[in-house]
C-alpha cells in the first residue's frame, strides 16, 4: 500500500472499526438505529465475543427526574417477568444529569432483538394489497397479547398500566408470538385525580407519553376529580384489535387529516366496513372495549373470557 492510502488510513482510523458500548461485562458493537423516539434511541447491536445480536435502548437523562424515570423503567423490566412481555437482559447507567452544568447521564437498556419487528410493520406491508389476517389467527395472537396486559394489571403491590399500548409497540417473535414492549409509558394503574393542577399534570403527560390514536377519552381531557385506572388499557386493546383486523386505529385516519382526535374519540363513534371478512362477534368484541366511560368498559379478565368466547364461535363456524 503506498504512503497516500496509509496516510488516509491514520486520518480517518481504521475503516473497520466500529462504536461499541459496554454494558455489564460484555462489550457490543453498535450496527445501526432501529428507531427514534422523543426520549429515548433504539440501536442494534452484537456482542463483541458471540456476535449474537440484540437490541438496545439508549435514554439520554438531563435531569434527576429523568434518571428516575428511566430507572423506574428498569424496575418495571424486573418485576414482570412474562413471555409476552420484553425482558431486559442487562442494563448500564453512566454519568451525572445536571442542568446547572449542562451535563447528562446514560441509561442503556440491553433487550432482545426480534428481526420480524412489530405489529405496526405488519400491518401496514399487508395494508398495502388488504391481505387481511385470519379471524382465528388475530384472536389467538390478541389473546397473548391481553394475557400480557394481564400481567401489568396483576402486578403487586401496585397495580399497573402499560397506557401506550399500540401496533408499534407489539414485537413479533419468530413464532408469531407477541411481545409488548416499551415500558417507558408504564404506570400505576390506579390514580385519584383531586383537583385542577393534578388533573393537568396527568393530561400533560398522558399527551407526551400516549399515541393519540389509541389514548383514552378520559385522558384527553381529566377531569379535577376523578379515579383514572388500568381501563385506560382496555381502550388501546379495542383500537388495536380494530388496528389487527383493518390495519388501522379507527381514529389513525382523523389524526392523519388533522382533525381533532379528541373530539372524535369523545364522540364514542366507531364506523365498521360494509364489506369485511370479520363475524359480528369480532366487532361485537371491539366495541365492548370501546365504551368512552370507562366505567362500562371491562376489566382484562372479562375481554379475555370474550375473546376466548368468540374464538370458539369462530372455530365451530369453520368446521
Amino acid at each position: 500500500m503506498n504512503t497516500l492510502g496509509l496516510s488516509v488510513i491514520f486520518k480517518m482510523g481504521c475503516l473497520c472499526s466500529k462504536d461499541d458500548l459496554v454494558i455489564g461485562n460484555s462489550k457490543y458493537y453498535i450496527l445501526e438505529e432501529l428507531g427514534q423516539g422523543g426520549f429515548s434511541t433504539v440501536l442494534l447491536v452484537e456482542h463483541a465475543r458471540t456476535r449474537k445480536r440484540y437490541a438496545v435502548k439508549k435514554i439520554v437523562c438531563h435531569g434527576r427526574d429523568d434518571q428516575k424515570c428511566a430507572l423506574q423503567e428498569v424496575e418495571y423490566h424486573k418485576s414482570l417477568n412474562h413471555p409476552n412481555i420484553i425482558p431486559c437482559l442487562e442494563y448500564n447507567v453512566s454519568g451525572c444529569p445536571d442542568p446547572v452544568l449542562n451535563t447528562t447521564s446514560q441509561v442503556l437498556l440491553l433487550l432482545p432483538y426480534y428481526s420480524r419487528g412489530t405489529l405496526g410493520y405488519c400491518l401496514e406491508a399487508r395494508s398495502k394489497n388488504k391481505q387481511y389476517m385470519d379471524q382465528g389467527d388475530i384472536l389467538r395472537m390478541f389473546l397473548q397479547i391481553c394475557d400480557g396486559v394481564k400481567a401489568f394489571h396483576d402486578a403487586q403491590p401496585v397495580a399497573l398500566a402499560h397506557r401506550d399500548l399500540k401496533p408499534a409497540n407489539i414485537l413479533l417473535d419468530v413464532d408469531n408470538t407477541p411481545v409488548i414492549m416499551d415500558l417507558g409509558s408504564v404506570a400505576p394503574a390506579c390514580v385519584k385525580v383531586c383537583g385542577s393542577t393534578e388533573a393537568q399534570r396527568l393530561q400533560d403527560l398522558a399527551s407526551e407519553r400516549c399515541s393519540m390514536p389509541y389514548r383514552a377519552p378520559e385522558l384527553f381531557n381529566v377531569e379535577s376529580y376523578c379515579m383514572i385506572d388500568q381501563r385506560t388499557d382496555i381502550w388501546s386493546l379495542g383500537c388495536m384489535l380494530y388496528a389487527m383486523c383493518y390495519f388501522k386505529s379507527p381514529y389513525d385516519t382523523v389524526y392523519e387529516r388533522g382533525d381533532s382526535v379528541a373530539l372524535a374519540v369523545i364522540s364514542g363513534t366507531i364506523d365498521f366496513p360494509t364489506i369485511t371478512p370479520f363475524t359480528q362477534e369480532m366487532h361485537e368484541l371491539i366495541a365492548m372495549m370501546l365504551k368512552v366511560s370507562p366505567m362500562e368498559r371491562p376489566y382484562i379478565y372479562t375481554v379475555i373470557e370474550k375473546t376466548q368466547e368468540t374464538l370458539q364461535k369462530y372455530k365451530v363456524s369453520c368446521r
